[in-house]
């Protein structure tokens, strides 16, 4: 399922440009609201903290040389503090009942195998959303209530989810096939799915550009490296092996996630240890990675304590980079040719010492980093390996608003001039 029609009575007027980009975490709110003429911002904020007993919304008019307002209220649920959101805007003249509005854009974070691409939400593709929070508990259940709570507020207007498994439903069977029995797998969904689809189709096509070329010539190993983090393989515009799997929890090292994992750990915690299922997923996803340990997952400060001398933070970050080199050599292998290397997110963009010990001793796979280009700090994309080095090395800040914003703006256009 690629794309539905628009539902009946969707507003679609002569030439809207602005697109509303919502990101619905279980207690939080982002959003932004784009003009896809020049790709500005026109206002950006985030809701933190619904459904608690004091709620904040931070709220950013950037046209028009506004102040950010701060609102502290309680907020009980996300259909509130999207009211709110929408009082915000209209303040600013950027109501959600102004006919420039195209569309509404929802990140999602498990489409499964159906969706391979922005899909305008209709009730049957918001039941197989549903469907899909068994694989993703944490994510999907609070991007459905983004995505009911705006369908409320416009029912006229066309409300398009983004998922960020889209990207990698490329990946060939070998790829995304666990080796377990064929059929409990395909009984329960489980398959390897990927992740942060919408930052590594754009970092990877913006490594493309940077390279002056098409991205279906080009072969690119995205690291997109936050407090979740992982890797791509992009052979040609199109994925071919990502290391998150069925859930985020597989793959790197992350802030807060163990990433890969012997599976009989989890047998091991549970018949010695006593350990719940709950208890081991809250030990894996939330007690575990860099804060696990060393006790901090902001790499910054790690990397103060290795400069002091603690020995527990440089293991941390060596087990880190450890895990990175493994997936850059495997990527490799998995590409046969590799044109690119690109870090991107607050880890990626940010640190260069990571960068730097990522690619430190892989000479042969024609990897390098030029120390001075590297310790460069600056929100454009840019090159970091020295001229000689025969894989480039890429800075490229991701952009994932942006990216659901377009895919959104193309989506509704393209329905739109198909009913014209």
């Amino acid at each position: 399922m690629t794309s539905v029609p628009v539902p009946e009575g969707s507003a679609v007027t002569s030439n809207p440009t602005r697109v509303l980009v919502l990101n619905s975490g279980s207690s939080s709110l982002k959003y932004q609201l784009i003009d896809m003429r020049d790709h500005s911002r026109l206002a950006m904020g985030l809701v933190e903290k619904i459904g608690e007993d004091t709620s904040a919304l931070v709220h950013t008019p950037l046209s028009g040389g506004g102040d950010k307002r701060v609102r502290e209220t309680r907020f009980a649920d996300h259909d509130e503090a999207l009211q709110a959101v929408a009082l915000e805007l209209a303040s600013d003249g950027l109501g959600l009942d102004s006919p420039e509005l195209a569309a509404i854009g929802h990140r999602v974070v498990h489409g499964g195998l159906k969706f391979s691409a922005p899909t305008v939400v209709t009730d049957e593709v918001l039941e197989e959303i549903e469907r899909l929070v068994p694989v993703a508990p944490l994510h999907n259940p609070a991007n459905i209530t983004g995505i009911k709570t705006a369908r409320a507020l416009r029912p006229d207007l066309p409300q398009v989810a983004v998922f960020d498994t889209a990207f990698h439903t490329t990946m060939p069977e070998y790829a995304a096939r666990y080796a377990i029995d064929v059929e409990t797998a395909d009984a329960h969904r489980i398959r390897r799915y990927g992740f942060h689809g919408t930052s590594h189709a754009y970092v990877s096509r913006k490594t493309a550009e940077l390279l002056g070329r098409a991205p279906s010539e080009v072969n690119v190993i995205v690291l997109h490296l936050g407090n979740g983090a992982s890797a791509s393989a992009v052979q040609g515009g199109r994925c071919v092996d990502t290391s998150m799997g069925l859930t985020p929890l597989e793959g790197l090292v992350m802030g807060t996630r163990s990433g890969d994992l012997d599976p009989a750990v989890i047998f091991h915690l549970e018949r010695v240890a006593g350990m719940s299922t709950d208890e081991i997923d809250t030990l894996l996803n939330k007690k575990s990675g860099l804060v696990g340990l060393c006790g901090e997952n902001d790499m910054r400060e790690i990397r103060r304590r290795i400069d002091e001398g603690d020995k527990q933070a440089e293991l941390a970050f060596e087990i880190y980079i450890h895990r990175l080199k493994k997936y850059i050599g495997a990527y490799s292998a998995v590409l046969g040719r590799v044109d690119a290397v690109a870090f991107t997110a607050g880890v990626g963009e940010n640190a260069a010492p990571v960068r730097a010990a990522a690619v430190a001793g892989l000479a042969e796979l024609g990897l390098a980093v030029d120390a001075d280009l590297n310790s460069v700090r600056s929100d454009e994309p840019r090159i970091i390996s020295p001229e000689y080095a025969r894989v480039a090395v890429a800075v490229v800040p991701t952009d994932e608003e942006l990216e659901i914003a377009n895919q959104v703006y193309d989506l509704v256009a393209a329905v739109d001039n198909n009913d014209n």
